[in-house]
C-alpha cells in the first residue's frame, strides 16, 4: 500500500491525540515511531496492523476511526491540499458530487503512485445518490463517509449520509441525501489562490 495512506493515518493519530497515542500506536503495530515515507510502498498488512493498533489504543471502533480520517484529510488546516483537490470539483456540493467519478484520475495528477479505486455516482431520485467505490481498498467507503460529511460542512450543504455496502475487498457503497444545498455558509475557497 501506498506509504501516502500510511503517513495520513500517522498524521491523523499525532495531530489529533498527540505523538504519545501515534508512538503507542506505531509500537504495537510494529513500525517504526518515525513513522512512513510517502511515497514508498508497503504492505497492505502493515496498514491493516496499524489501524487495529490504532483503533485498540484509542478503544474505538475501526470504521468509526476510518470515518473520522475521512472527516480528518479534509478539515485539518495541516491537510489543505486534500482539501483543495476536492474543491476543485464544483461550486456546490451537488457540482462536487457529480465530480466524484473524476477523483481517481485528478489523484494520479498530482501523486501518481496513488490508485484510488473506481468510483460510480448514480442519482436515484432527485437529491438522492448513490457513490459506488470499486473494489482494492477496504476501509475507502468509511472514509468516504467522513469525507463526504466534512465535504458538505465545507459547501454549506444540508446532507443525510449512509454506509449502505461495505465488502472484504473493499468495495462498498454511501447513500447521500442531498436535503438543502444552501442551508449554511460554507468555507472561504477561491481556485486562484490558496488560503
Amino acid at each position: 500500500m501506498n506509504g501516502l495512506i500510511n503517513r495520513s493515518i500517522q498524521c491523523f493519530l499525532r495531530d489529533g491525540w498527540g505523538a504519545g497515542v501515534w508512538e503507542d500506536t506505531a509500537r504495537a503495530a510494529g513500525v517504526s515511531v518515525q513513522g512512513f515515507e510517502p511515497l514508498l510502498p508497503y504492505p497492505a498488512e502493515v496498514t491493516d496492523r496499524l489501524l487495529a493498533a490504532a483503533a485498540t489504543r484509542l478503544d474505538r471502533d475501526r470504521g468509526c476511526l476510518l470515518e473520522d480520517l475521512g472527516t480528518y484529510l479534509v478539515s485539518h488546516p495541516a491537510r489543505a491540499g486534500v482539501r483543495r483537490l476536492l474543491r476543485f470539483g464544483g461550486s456546490d456540493y451537488r457540482d462536487f458530487l457529480c465530480s466524484l467519478e473524476d477523483l481517481p484520475a485528478r489523484a494520479r495528477l498530482a501523486l501518481p503512485d496513488l490508485v484510488l479505486p473506481d468510483l460510480r455516482l448514480r442519482e436515484a431520485a432527485r437529491g438522492r445518490f448513490r457513490l459506488e467505490i470499486g473494489p482494492g481498498m477496504p476501509g475507502l467507503a468509511e472514509v468516504a463517509l467522513g469525507l463526504l460529511r466534512a465535504m458538505a460542512d465545507d459547501y454549506g450543504a444540508l446532507v443525510t449520509l449512509g454506509l449502505a455496502r461495505r465488502g472484504k475487498d473493499g468495495a462498498g457503497a454511501v447513500t447521500i441525501r442531498l436535503l438543502d444545498q444552501a442551508h449554511g455558509a460554507g468555507r472561504a475557497f477561491s481556485l486562484g489562490r490558496a488560503e
